[in-house]
């Protein structure tokens, strides 16, 4: 088993501490992981990629060269990692517009709505998009995940970003089930 994550938006968002909780998880769960990341010179608003993977087997090559999931935040990281997708799942926020031109299966989720109308922050959508991206691929069990987004996070918000996470978890399960729903009626 490999999988392979590519966690993508704009410098600000904590999608670099989402892809250190997830390879860290998996770790947890006894797997191998590695995650790696890269941002534009601007610390907040340039854009900003982590990528994971995670195997049962040795990882010869630590980058994700064809991701099984994309997480794009942003309609600047759809649009330059969207069209890349040979395969997999891409999971894009809401507020992203969708582009019938990228041939990859793609899942709107609500993330930084949830972030900031649910969990009452939105700085912790970052949390909540690792809930959707646990939740959808299973390749961290919900308390490994738990346990390294408790390790992980500012002292004192621990209980907020459970909170975040199990969001997550609520928008994974709504997206499976409506993606079941659309391959019946197809």
């Amino acid at each position: 088993m490999r999988v392979e994550f590519r966690l993508s938006g704009s410098g600000g968002q904590g999608l670099l501490l989402a892809g250190i909780v997830l390879a860290e998880a998996a770790i947890l769960d006894d797997k191998n992981a590695v995650q790696t990341q890269s941002y534009g010179p601007e610390a907040r608003g340039g854009s900003s990629k982590a990528e994971v993977v995670i195997s049962d087997e040795d990882i010869d090559y630590p980058k994700a060269t064809d991701p099984d999931y994309l997480l794009a935040l942003t309609a600047e990281s759809y649009k330059s990692y969207g069209p890349l997708m040979g395969k997999g799942l891409i999971i894009v926020d809401s507020s992203v517009p969708v582009s019938a031109d990228i041939a990859a299966r793609t899942v709107s989720v609500p993330i930084l709505e949830t972030a900031r109308d649910k969990v009452g922050k939105k700085v912790v959508a970052n949390i909540v998009a690792l809930g959707v991206l646990g939740g959808l691929s299973k390749a961290a069990t919900r308390t490994s995940l738990e346990a390294a987004v408790k390790s992980r996070v500012p002292k004192g918000t621990e209980e907020l970003n459970v909170s975040a996470l199990r969001a997550g978890f609520e928008l994974a399960e709504l997206a499976a089930s409506q993606r079941g729903a659309r391959k019946t009626q197809a």
